[in-house]
């Protein structure tokens, strides 16, 4: 036996010895980040987090923040489930995503849609252009098919799972982890109906910035694709966020289709009540 495990004492000497230790995935407390975009100052970053191969993480955002992500190694899959903080039971709705928009493969100036028809979040910017609106998450299923192990605390988690212990911080559980949208993993659905992956690995650095259209709690897995059949092959997401201003009636994402400013008519009819 250690003498960390036998000595109690010795045992809070060496966790006191580890603060201000930093790892390659945690979230930094205070915020700080080397590389916010030209006009945000570093009081307005409000979250800076490493999210480990197989890990996960939420947060409550409010109505015009940045989120940004970057795929720092080229091999990072994001589930991403968004919920109105003010009322959970509005979250997004991938299929009104899609057909509202009539547009199958989300990318920038692209809006993520609830299901009581809001904007939820935009996509303000996008080099990756890999994201998949149609698969959904990983499951302890999946796992174990593809990898011979699916458990949560295992060391192939799936990303489901991952999605319930993130919303689970906020009061919700298993039937609140609905469809999500896989970013930096993509396909492509051929003629024939066939689903092409796109899943690389890619360059590292790809980032996607969303811009939050209401107060919103995100949950973010990074986990393998559901479809992916390569051995484990997931590598870190680094997640940033930042204040910033609402959306204006002139924004050109807002405006962009007829589809578009009615969500956006509807998350504004929602905040002037």
């Amino acid at each position: 036996m250690s003498a960390t495990l036998a000595d109690p004492g010795a045992a809070r000497a060496h966790a006191r010895a580890m603060e201000g230790t930093i790892v390659d995935a945690m979230p930094i407390l205070p915020p700080r980040a080397g590389d916010l975009p030209a006009g945000v100052a570093a009081d307005d970053l409000l979250w800076e987090e490493t999210i480990a191969a197989g890990g996960y993480a939420s947060r409550e955002i409010a109505r015009g923040t940045r989120l940004r992500l970057i795929d720092l190694r080229g091999d990072a899959c994001a589930s991403l489930l968004l919920f109105n903080a003010r009322n959970t039971a509005e979250r997004l709705n991938i299929a009104d995503t899609i057909k509202v928009q009539w547009d199958a493969y989300p990318a920038a100036g692209s809006v993520l849609l609830s299901d009581m028809g809001r904007a939820l979040a935009s996509i303000e910017q996008d080099d990756a252009a890999t994201h998949d609106a149609f698969c959904g998450p990983s499951s302890a299923a999946s796992n174990q098919r593809h990898y011979g192990e699916g458990r949560n605390s295992g060391e192939r988690p799936n990303a489901r799972d991952r999605l319930l212990l993130g919303a689970a911080k906020h009061g919700l559980g298993r039937r609140d982890v609905h469809p999500c949208i896989n970013l930096f993993k993509g396909v492509r659905i051929a003629a024939d109906g066939a689903v092409v992956p796109q899943f690389g690995p890619f360059p590292p650095g790809r980032t996607l910035v969303l811009r939050a259209e209401m107060d919103l709690i995100v949950v973010v897995a990074n986990c393998p694709h559901i479809l992916d059949d390569r051995p484990w092959s997931i590598t870190p997401l680094r997640v940033t966020a930042w204040r910033g201003p609402e959306t204006a009636e002139d924004d050109t994402i807002r405006n962009g289709t007829a589809e578009r400013r009615r969500a956006f008519l509807n998350t504004e009819d929602l905040y002037r009540r």
